[in-house]
């Protein structure tokens, strides 16, 4: 399997192999960012059948439109924009339909935020304290956080599929790392009275 560094190193093979037709190379490319995007759109739209019809729409538009996608500087930002372009037109969409939500509102947060278990090597319960600070952070906040942490985008390619500024990006992220070293720190200084009263309730 992939990682993403080996992956990130192999896309311009690839992309010349899909933009001369290949099949197999565009099923790598599939796979390689299906989860990623499929996350990424359930961030924003919070159905999960639609934000796969969604990352499936737009690799079907990726492949229709092969013969140009060497013409595309960065796939990764390509695809993450597409992505989001897609799911705010559903959005969109559905406001119009339904006359009820207006798209100004629409709260984006996270399916999924934060580091995965195998990333830290902490326990269960400190590992459940950052996920609970993770979601308790901002919309934007959250977002941006998934995305460089979660996602691996650097800030500039977040800045990109975002509309923002690099400024912006590091001020939300210094934002999200306080908040959630605060939960963290605050968890632990409680953590001796946890084991204590654990003690007496087994004796």
């Amino acid at each position: 399997m992939y990682t993403h560094d080996t992956a990130d190193n192999a896309l311009p093979l690839l992309v010349q192999q899909v933009s001369a037709g290949s099949q197999q190379a565009f099923r790598q490319l599939y796979h390689y960012f299906y989860q990623r995007l499929y996350h990424f759109a359930f961030s924003l739209i919070r159905t999960r059948e639609h934000a796969e019809e969604i990352v499936e729409d737009v690799f079907i538009k990726l492949w229709h439109q092969r013969a140009g996608i060497t013409a595309i500087g960065n796939l990764k930002v390509y695809l993450y924009t597409a992505t989001r372009n897609t799911a705010l037109n559903y959005l969109e969409r559905r406001a119009r339909e339904n006359s009820l939500l207006s798209f100004g509102e629409v709260d984006i947060s996270l399916a999924e935020p934060g580091y995965s278990p195998e990333q830290l090597l902490i326990t269960a319960e400190i590992y459940g304290k950052i996920r609970q600070a993770v979601e308790q952070l901002p919309p934007r906040c959250k977002l941006v956080f998934k995305l460089v942490r979660e996602d691996g985008l650097k800030y500039k390619e977040v800045a990109e599929v975002l509309g923002i500024s690099i400024n912006t990006i590091d001020a939300q992220m210094a934002i999200a790392v306080q908040r959630i070293a605060e939960a963290v720190r605050k968890d632990f200084e409680q953590l001796p009275a946890r084991k204590a009263a654990q003690k007496k309730d087994a004796s």
